[in-house]
């Protein structure tokens, strides 16, 4: 298919906006072009986070920004909805969605937080802290995850689709990578407010 040209660009659900000029896969279908778009929602912010809990329930704050993107996203054709099994993505899916009747989350283990890569020769020292406690194991998994959850979310589609993804600071972080053709380790650094929006 032919490549063009998409703006990629991340709102918070209250306005501020950052973006950047990347390629998308597009491809021909009768006389016209076809596009896919992915829009990346990290979840709401989780209830007690600032005290390590691992997973839990959104905050007032998170539930009140869930339905702050709701609201920007409701005219949206969406033709899909997946999001992470954690608790803190469903909980922020289900109140999306209550304001987007025509489509129900789907759970998807591709959303799942995870470590997307591990350390590489060409990694900013000041990045190696970070994997201190990460083992071999983790990162594995976490490659084979994305590896599969970029197959499918980033490969061309045939019709015109509007999918959403609710996930993790991480997953999306490794999606713009991705796009971007970046380097494995770029991923660190790229975050994401909680409800921000990714295309």
């Amino acid at each position: 298919g032919d490549r063009q040209g998409c703006l990629s660009f991340t709102v918070s659900p209250y306005g501020g906006v950052s973006g950047a000029w990347h390629r998308l896969g597009r491809v021909e279908k009768g006389s016209g072009l076809v596009s896919r778009y992915v829009y990346l929602v990290r979840h709401g912010e989780q209830q007690d986070a600032e005290h390590g809990l691992p997973d839990g329930p959104l905050s007032g704050r998170g539930q009140r920004q869930a339905r702050a993107i709701a609201e920007r996203l409701s005219g949206v054709p969406f033709a899909s909805v997946h999001t992470s099994p954690l608790q803190r993505a469903g909980e922020t899916a289900r109140l999306m969605t209550e304001r987007m009747p025509a489509v129900e989350p789907e759970l998807s283990a591709l959303l799942m937080d995870c470590i997307p890569s591990g350390p590489t020769p060409d990694m900013p020292h000041a990045f190696e802290p970070f994997f201190g406690g990460v083992t071999l194991e983790e990162i594995a998994a976490g490659e084979a995850q994305m590896a599969d959850a970029t197959a499918e979310w980033l490969s061309p589609s045939r019709d015109d689709r509007h999918d959403l993804l609710i996930t993790h600071n991480f997953v999306i972080a490794w999606f713009v990578r991705e796009v971007f053709g970046a380097p494995s380790w770029r991923w660190m650094g790229v975050n994401q407010a909680n409800c921000g929006l990714t295309i």
